[in-house]
């Protein structure tokens, strides 16, 4: 078999949901003759853990760790957070946190973490991937982001060992969503986007999870064109077919149901809801659903920001919402099988959130929002699952039609990760 080395930062026990793409391509890569080796962080100390993800892992898969300089360890000292408190991602970029030591925190991240505050970790993880790289030959690397600190890894390793590079995409780069409304200087900027350039002109095939994303960026970098192909995040179907004495999935039903209460209906979100991704309009329509006699209740499993938070209290919704907080991967698929209607917040055009795919997967009517989104309307009108909403609309309509919904699954199981791994063993043997 060809040998690929695959650059993630992200790694069971971590329970960060960007880890499930690379972890499962990396589980099917050798049904189509490429043998994987994984270079990892010692410790993500900074997401939730899922013990449980170890058991996905091949355990003769050769994964190697290094060290990292988390500065995460020093915004608790620096905020007045215990040591061992577990930090929540769309608190710590909230606007709704007005103190002056979270303000600062804020612009060193955005100003001195270049490209991100992962960077530490390129110190030790460059010097472990020379050491893999002359034991052993190598035919290509692949590298995950963000954090995007991977991809200069992945270019110092490609460029030193003359060994083909390419970086997967999960969210654009020197533009992410979430930079939005935060000042970065001029200088900043200029780095940034040179180190991106930089690895995109070493890159000999570039993977981005999105049409959109490869349109901007072709746009942007007209060299890439030709060598830039989309990969949907998809989603894992061994995994919705999986005996566990709990659930099975077949066709969007779930055998051996049960805990749903009588006549009540679940609205779920689950994974991380920040400031921006904020539809009011739409807290005002449950609440008026609610009151026209609607048993219906909402379940946020992830983290939640303050901005939703408050919006959830002020539209008089607290009584009817769940905050569970984080749950293991197999304990979230059977909330969202149990779930009545799913509910998805993109965070601009370029986004397809890579919950999407599992959520069409159950078959349940999704509700999705975001602002001139042409890319998860098209994926909700092919697969007949749901509709798309402004974030300035209330989704009314959505509740009138959700009985109308009945996904295909013929056309979702083409976002099953096994086929995904098959189209990106193509590009892999292309370049090589």
């Amino acid at each position: 078999m060809k040998q690929v080395l695959f650059i993630t930062y992200y790694w069971p026990p971590s329970g960060k949901a960007s880890l499930h793409w690379p972890l499962n391509i990396i589980k099917y890569l050798p049904q189509f003759e490429w043998q994987p080796s994984v270079l990892t962080v010692n410790e993500d100390t900074f997401s939730q853990k899922d013990d449980s993800l170890l058991n996905e892992i091949d355990p003769a898969l050769n994964v190697i760790k290094s060290k990292s300089f988390e500065p995460f360890d020093i915004y608790r000292k620096f905020t007045g957070k215990d040591k061992d408190e577990q930090l929540i991602a769309s608190e710590t970029i909230s606007k709704a946190n007005e103190s002056l030591t979270h303000k600062i925190s804020i612009w060193i991240r955005m100003n001195l973490f270049i490209p991100d505050a992962r960077v530490g970790w390129y110190f030790s993880a460059v010097p472990a991937g020379n050491k893999i790289l002359q034991k052993k030959k190598f035919d290509a690397i692949i590298s995950i982001g963000p954090p995007h600190t991977t991809h200069l890894i992945g270019m110092s390793l490609s460029k030193k060992n003359k060994i083909p590079h390419i970086p997967v995409f999960i969210d654009p780069w020197v533009d992410i969503a979430y930079y939005k409304g935060f000042r970065r200087s001029k200088l900043t900027l200029a780095i940034d986007n040179h180190i991106e350039k930089s690895v995109m002109k070493n890159a000999k095939a570039v993977v981005l999870v999105t049409e959109t994303m490869k349109n901007d960026y072709e746009n942007k970098y007209d060299f890439i064109n030709g060598k830039s192909h989309v990969l949907y995040w998809g989603y894992n179907e061994d995994g919705f077919l999986m005996e566990d004495g709990r659930w099975k999935m077949e066709d969007g039903k779930r055998k051996n149901e049960d805990g749903k209460r009588k006549n009540e209906e679940m609205l779920l979100h689950a994974g991380n809801i920040f400031d921006f991704q904020n539809p009011e309009n739409f807290w005002k329509q449950l609440k008026t659903e609610i009151d026209k006699g609607r048993k219906l209740r909402i379940k946020f499993i992830g983290t939640v920001s303050p901005v939703i938070k408050e919006a959830i209290g002020k539209n008089c919704l607290t009584a009817y919402t769940e905050f569970p907080g984080f749950l293991p991967y197999n304990k979230l698929l059977n909330e969202l099988t149990d779930a009545s209607y799913l509910l998805v917040c993109a965070t601009e055009r370029r986004h397809v959130p890579g919950k999407l795919f599992e959520y069409l997967r159950t078959g349940k009517p999704i509700i999705a929002f975001g602002d001139d989104n042409e890319e998860v309307k098209n994926i909700l009108t092919e697969t007949n699952s749901g509709m798309i909403f402004n974030y300035n609309e209330s989704g009314k309509e959505f509740f009138e039609k959700a009985g109308q919904f009945k996904t295909d699954f013929s056309i979702v199981k083409k976002f099953d990760r096994k086929k995904i791994t098959e189209e990106l063993s193509k590009i892999l043997n292309n370049i090589t």
